[in-house]
């Protein structure tokens, strides 16, 4: 028949049955020479992971990255997994076809050669030339951790990427400042992670066989941030950045496993080689999240302190989340109040996003929480007040933050209170599938998937203002499930259930701001305001926000000459219009330099 593959005419002509193998062996195909190549093979290696797709007495299927040529003899290993044996097979290639379905694969006809199929053994293989593969090296990678957070398809393209390395005991096979151009699975010894910094070297991990190292330069696109020296002698497989960012184009999880190995040492590691964020140097861990990291900072050339938010490679390696993400943090930037945290910039560096906010002395409200004696009605009612003018501040730019809870809520030796977080917040009215927010004092629309709007904030306000009056939140929290449950379905118990004496404006403020119903909750921050002002007259308290909403002086000294007199009144006059459009003043005083 027309049309006819050269597989289906053998398939025709063949006399021996085949077991199809699902999923396919490995195998290790060695060939005799150089050859035996098929002329339009890019590649001269000599040695090549396979797919054995299926066997038979006289021969087998595969699926090679190279087409050899019809007639050429190669030396095969192939591995039975379920047997944990490796056959040494001399075959020979009885004929060749494309993979319309799988570009740059082709399938290989084998007849054994010289071979008696009930013998098993291995050829004659070594590592005498570095690209010679051992078949105990495929079952040591089979076994990393990389290979099995991989699909079995994707494992031979893999494996034929990686080149062989040896270390010697002290060689420093990467540099701190280097071009991060690959990363290794270690595969025999170990090595120690050093971290240059001032003239002195900062041991932070030691790694071994099945761990890899140097991948952080190779995924983030940055140099070299620390030294790695042998500490034995080490056998090491080698993937190059080019080779990465090709395979991650069809092997996703590739990608993910790394992103997952980068954040848990982001994470882990308190002392860190000093990064350059644009005009900002990060250098220690403050804190870190579910999806961010934050570091303390400072501007490289005025030297004022900062908090850098960096996005965990994991999160930023899904387009969806970082468009969203990168909008958020736009949306944010712009807000600019006395209870909400300061966003100064917003850098896009090293395959994430990073987010410049001012550096906040103090503490988190879930600390005095958990660490202090119970808290006075008054300052309760002066830290909700805070919150409530930065939430309606917020909420009039259509910006809802959807995770109010202790740990955002942060203040100052002064007793201002910050609203901080706000990478959660998004536009009212919108459905987040993604379900942001913390289940604790997450809102019953927020748990179904429903829209959020003002009422969402207030929701988890009230869950807050209920555990700073009583010590403890509302539901019970063994299970995760069960308790978001209860916030979709169960009343809210009432506070004066523990603290009988609570004052009525906190009481029908909590009972109100919980109802299940949005619509039967508060509309607004303002209606809260309104509820809790009298209280607060009545103990004495200000609208302490507005007191400590004073001006704020910057000095700047810049020393001239006569001749840069006109350039630097065209650079002021710039200045001057910039700083107005962000509402500041620009005052200018001449001092004779003596």
């Amino acid at each position: 028949m027309a049309g006819e593959s050269k597989m289906e005419k053998y398939q025709k002509k063949r006399r021996f049955p085949r077991e199809s193998l699902q999923p396919p062996n490995f195998g290790i195909i060695c060939a005799k020479k150089k050859s035996s190549l098929h002329r339009d093979s890019q590649d001269e290696t000599d040695t090549m992971y396979v797919n054995v797709l299926n066997v038979s007495d006289r021969g087998l299927l595969l699926q090679s990255p190279q087409r050899y040529k019809v007639n050429s003899t190669l030396d095969m290993e192939i591995w039975h997994p379920h047997s944990k044996v490796w056959t040494g097979i001399k075959g020979r290639v009885k004929w060749t076809d494309d993979i319309p379905s799988k570009s740059g694969y082709f399938r290989l006809g084998i007849e054994y050669h010289k071979h008696n199929p009930g013998e098993h053994g291995t050829t004659k293989m070594d590592r005498a030339q570095k690209k010679r593969i051992l078949p105990s090296d495929l079952e040591f990678l089979l076994n990393t951790n990389l290979f099995a957070a991989i699909p079995h398809e994707s494992v031979t393209p893999l494996l034929n990427s990686l080149k062989f390395k040896k270390v010697g005991t002290g060689e420093r096979f990467i540099t701190q400042g280097d071009d991060g151009d690959s990363f290794y699975i270690i595969q025999n010894g170990a090595c120690i992670i050093n971290l240059e910094k001032d003239n002195t070297l900062n041991p932070v991990a030691r790694l071994k066989a099945g761990d890899i190292v140097g991948e952080m330069a190779v995924l983030t696109g940055e140099c070299r941030s620390t030294h790695v020296d042998a500490e034995t002698d080490m056998d090491l497989w080698s993937l190059t950045r080019q080779q990465f960012d090709t395979l991650a184009q069809d092997i996703p999880d590739l990608r993910n496993f790394l992103t997952e190995i980068v954040t848990q040492r982001f994470s882990s590691v308190k002392i860190t080689a000093s990064r350059t964020i644009g005009k900002y140097i990060i250098k220690e861990i403050l804190d870190q999240g579910g999806w961010s990291i934050v570091y303390k900072g400072a501007h490289s050339v005025l030297n004022f302190p900062v908090a850098v938010k960096m996005l965990k490679h994991n999160m930023a390696m899904d387009p969806e989340f970082l468009d969203k993400f990168r909008y958020e943090a736009k949306t944010i930037a712009r807000l600019n109040h006395p209870n909400i945290v300061k966003v100064y910039d917003i850098e896009e560096r090293y395959r994430t996003l990073f987010i410049i906010m001012e550096l906040l002395e103090g503490y988190p409200l879930k600390y005095l929480l958990t660490n202090m004696p119970k808290l006075s009605i008054s300052g309760i009612v002066d830290i909700i007040l805070q919150v409530c003018s930065g939430l309606e501040y917020a909420h009039k730019q259509g910006i809802i933050h959807q995770d109010i809870k202790p740990a955002n809520i942060f203040i100052q030796p002064d007793g201002l209170v910050r609203i901080v977080d706000f990478g959660l917040a998004c536009p009212r009215g919108t459905i987040d599938f993604d379900m942001p927010g913390t289940p604790f004092y997450m809102s019953p629309e927020q748990i179904q998937g429903e829209p959020v709007d003002e009422r969402t904030d207030i929701y988890s306000l009230g869950i807050m203002l209920y555990e700073m009056l009583t010590g403890k939140r509302p539901f019970p929290e063994e299970s995760l499930g069960k308790l978001m449950d209860l916030h979709v379905k169960e009343d809210t118990p009432d506070p004066r259930i523990l603290i009988p004496d609570m004052p009525e404006e906190l009481h029908s403020v909590i009972m109100k701001s919980i109802r299940k119903d949005p619509g039967e909750r508060f509309h607004n921050i303002p209606e809260i305001v309104n509820k809790l002002q009298p209280l607060a007259d009545k103990m004495g308290l200000k609208f302490l926000t507005q007191e400590r909403k004073k001006g704020k002086i910057m000095g700047l000294f810049l020393f001239y000459k006569d001749e840069h007199q006109l350039d630097l009144n065209r650079l002021i006059n710039k200045l001057n219009n910039d700083i107005a459009d962000i509402g500041a003043v620009l005052r200018i005083t001449h001092i004779e330099d003596i």
